[in-house]
């Protein structure tokens, strides 16, 4: 025990003496009796719960994966409100670059489907990449020696010898840019590698067929969220037709032979159900399909071709529309004297037309389209009056498709398809009169961003565009034959990203 006098002496030790600081130290230590229970408590309860077991959520059927849609232009990927996607400078869109990159459907309709892939937030970084690979594997067979009428794989002449011809090879590599410079506008560069259905001379394994090119590149005005009017200038597409095909793979014989890609400006109106398209088209010798006398050149110098296109999509129910369609070409292909060639000077103009439609049902799909020109082309007749083939008059030129497609049950993702379509540019009884493909086909989508896939096609008639008529033997011959016939199958992979 501490003496008083000490406690007195000391001004620290008297203040711990005063009363009201006796109760000072007595709230203090009841405070903190306070802190250390609830302390105490918080280190049982977690304690305690991690000896609890961890509850083990009920299992449930894993979703089902989406089935692939039958029109690639149509399908939106589901982005959950709560959870929106990041605007990000570069990325990828696996249902865009699928619909953009194909070649058998949607041909002529890349613009829309950039307007709604807009509209529908599949475009919504910077920059969006696409690409994808195309490899095959092909059996051809052909009565006719050196002769195969297959028109995914040309010139055949410098490819294909004998009776058969086997391959495994690249038919196609792209690569695409979609850029948004702006809410309102969409540029798109689209380079491409087709060493099969390339223009340049010589084999499968030349250089000058083992090129990449800038396929399509132009620029698109128009937000369909504010406006159904917008705009495209570049090199792309022209609105002719339908163009498309229900095989996995192989194009049909109007793409073939009516489908042109040129230089010019695009202006359309879509409300949804009407579509309105009008393009002015340089003239001259186009890249594909296009061709309009420039002072008698081929040389593309003046605006003086146009197209205009016009549909009507009706829904009849949820999962039924029908869609119909008509289509004016100021100039076509086919209008080169005799003999025949690849981007050669007209003399005259040779319009065409074509009408088209399409039946989504279900999981069925019809299509079907004529194409044909107004006036002959004077290249059908042989003018000289000494050789035989001189007897045949020159022809207008037409070509038709009809096929159907649909997705069985059973397996998610497949599809099965058969197809007709005919090239039919000569007299009936000249050797250059028709070429007609049949084709069934078998595919298997795996996801988004691959697809296997089988087809047989039948070809009658060996037709190649250059030197239809003849003109290139000696003798005034043609290499046209309608007793030519192909056998087809091929086999293949499109894996893209």
């Amino acid at each position: 025990m501490v003496p008083a006098f000490i406690l007195m002496s000391s001004p620290v030790l008297a203040q711990a003496a005063d009363p009201d600081w006796n109760v000072r130290l007595k709230r203090l230590e009841e405070a903190n009796a306070r802190l250390q229970a609830e302390v105490q408590a918080l280190r049982e309860q977690a304690a305690a719960q991690a000896a609890a077991p961890i509850p083990v959520p009920s299992p449930q059927a894993a979703p089902a994966a989406a089935s692939a849609p039958d029109d690639l232009t149509l399908a939106a990927a589901p982005v959950a409100a709560s959870a929106p996607v990041p605007r990000q400078t570069i990325g990828l869109s696996p249902t865009y670059s699928r619909a953009i990159l194909e070649h058998t459907e949607g041909v002529n309709d890349r613009t829309l489907i950039q307007l709604r892939a807009r509209r529908d937030g599949q475009l919504d970084n910077t920059v969006t990449v696409s690409g994808r690979v195309v490899v095959i594997g092909d059996f051809h067979h052909s009565n006719r020696a050196n002769k195969f009428g297959y028109l995914m794989r040309h010139p055949t002449g410098n490819n294909q010898r004998t009776f058969d011809t086997q391959e495994i090879t690249v038919n196609s590599a792209q690569l695409a840019f979609t850029f948004n410079p702006h809410p309102d506008f969409t540029g798109y560069v689209e380079m491409l590698y087709d060493p099969e259905q390339s223009f340049g001379a010589g084999t499968l394994t030349a250089l000058t067929r083992n090129q990449v090119q800038v396929r399509k590149a132009y620029m698109l005005w128009g937000n369909l969220a504010k406006r159904p009017i917008y705009a495209a200038a570049g090199k792309l597409d022209v609105p002719f037709g339908l163009q498309d095909s229900v095989s996995p793979f192989s194009n049909s014989s109007v793409w073939h032979a009516f489908a042109p890609l040129a230089y010019g400006g695009l202006l359309g109106y879509y409300d949804g159900s009407l579509s309105l398209r009008g393009m002015a088209v340089v003239g001259g010798a186009q890249f594909r399909s296009a061709n309009m006398p420039v002072d008698g050149t081929a040389v593309p110098s003046k605006l003086n071709n146009f197209a205009i296109d016009g549909s009507y999509t009706v829904r009849i129910s949820p999962d039924t529309s029908f869609m119909a369609g008509a289509s004016y070409l100021r100039g076509s292909a086919y209008c080169q004297p005799y003999p025949v060639q690849h981007f050669g000077a007209c003399s005259v103009a040779v319009p065409a037309w074509s009408v088209y439609g399409r039946l989504d049902a279900g999981r069925l799909r019809l299509i079907g389209e004529l194409s044909r020109t107004t006036r002959i082309w004077p290249g059908t007749r042989v003018p000289d009056p000494n050789n035989p083939l001189s007897l045949f008059p020159a022809s207008r030129v037409s070509a038709f498709t009809v096929g159907a497609r649909y997705r069985p049950k059973l397996v998610d993702g497949l599809r099965v398809s058969a197809e007709y379509s005919k090239f039919i540019p000569g007299a009936v009884g000249s050797p250059w009169h028709r070429q007609d493909q049949l084709t069934l086909g078998l595919a298997q989508q795996l996801g988004e961003t691959i697809e296997l896939f089988g087809e047989y096609v039948r070809v009658k008639g060996f037709v190649p565009l250059n030197f239809l008529s003849g003109g290139n033997f000696p003798d005034g011959s043609t290499w046209s034959d309608q007793d030519a016939k192909s056998r087809v199958v091929v086999v293949g992979v499109k894996a893209g990203f």
